[in-house]
């Protein structure tokens, strides 16, 4: 008799389902064509990373699919753990979603008339920094930063997804393998997991410059998970008649938070000219149009004109 349909042979071949980036940039090893380019970012004032850890604990969690009656599992292979994200639906209250929330002592974050905190935009596109102001004065006349406080609470809710790779012996004692799944709530908006952390970081003056320092923070969230006590007989059970499978859990979350001053800066930068990427032609078109501009300056090669018919005589140097 064959495997119960559910499950999968012993030894599966996965073909190579991964690619390779392509930047469009490319460097010959030598110096020629390396040019200064003048290029307005932003600058890490300073930084400090944390690593912050919860565990979540899982009774009678169920998996699917379910093995069949008489089923046994008698190896556990290995126990993954990814986030869930739905994106047919950013806001599905089951995507896990790490949030930062901070308080700032020594300084304030700035407000318009309605109170509300004023955010800029970010490396990442959308409106993530906050603008900073505090007194300054008694540090800029030492020429060194002035230190503010925070108080971090990160709030995570959403749920993850667990993969149990397993042998099991059917009902007609053949060992089989699968690849148990099931998507475990963590925590909702209503109730979220919180944890707690203080950090130290240096401001930079608001008087001697152009723009207020800004605060930026960014999290990413990753978890592991086990067996609570590691038994298979003691956290997993299989219902003899259904062979649904369920299982005893700790999951634990790692979150890395990062908080960052960054101040808008202009900078002068070795590069070896833009990339060029090589587009599939279409059939019709013979040309298309470009996408960036060419950089025109004064150091930049230029054409010289043609000889001159009344010197009759060459012009080596091109004219300003």
């Amino acid at each position: 008799m064959a495997c119960n349909q559910n499950s999968g042979p012993l030894t599966m071949a996965l073909g190579d389902k991964c690619c390779t980036a392509n930047t469009g940039c490319e460097f010959d090893g030598t110096l020629r064509k390396v040019r200064a380019e003048s290029l307005y970012v932003q600058k890490v004032y300073d930084a400090a990373l944390f690593n912050l850890q919860g565990l979540r604990t899982v009774s009678g969690q169920e998996f699917r699919p379910a093995l069949g009656r008489g089923a046994r599992i008698t190896r556990i292979l290995d126990i993954r753990c990814r986030k869930f994200f739905n994106p047919s639906n950013i806001n599905d209250e089951r995507n896990l979603i790490v949030k930062p929330e901070t308080t700032i002592s020594g300084a304030e974050f700035v407000e318009d008339e309605c109170g509300k905190t004023v955010t800029v935009i970010g490396p990442d596109g959308t409106a993530s920094e906050k603008l900073l102001y505090t007194n300054t004065q008694d540090c800029d006349e030492e020429f060194k930063g002035t230190p503010i406080f925070g108080t971090q609470n990160v709030k995570i809710t959403g749920d993850v997804v667990v993969e149990i790779d397993a042998l099991f012996t059917d009902d007609c004692d053949k060992q089989c393998q699968v690849t148990l799944y099931a998507n475990v709530p963590i925590a909702r908006e209503c109730s979220p997991i919180v944890l707690t952390n203080f950090f130290e970081l240096c401001m930079p003056s608001v008087f001697n410059t152009a723009f207020l320092p800004r605060f930026a923070e960014f999290c990413n969230l990753s978890c592991e998970t086990r067996l609570a006590t590691n038994s298979i007989m003691r956290d997993i059970v299989i219902c003899p008649v259904t062979g649904r499978v369920s299982a005893n859990l700790i999951i634990a979350l790692c979150v890395t938070c990062e908080k960052k001053i960054v101040v808008p800066v202009q900078l002068c930068v070795l590069s070896t000219g833009f990339p060029n990427l090589s587009a599939e032609t279409a059939p019709i078109c013979s040309t298309f149009p470009q996408l960036f501009p060419d950089q025109i300056d004064r150091k930049h090669p230029c054409r010289c004109s043609e000889p001159s018919p009344i010197a009759e005589q060459p012009i080596s140097e091109c004219t300003e």
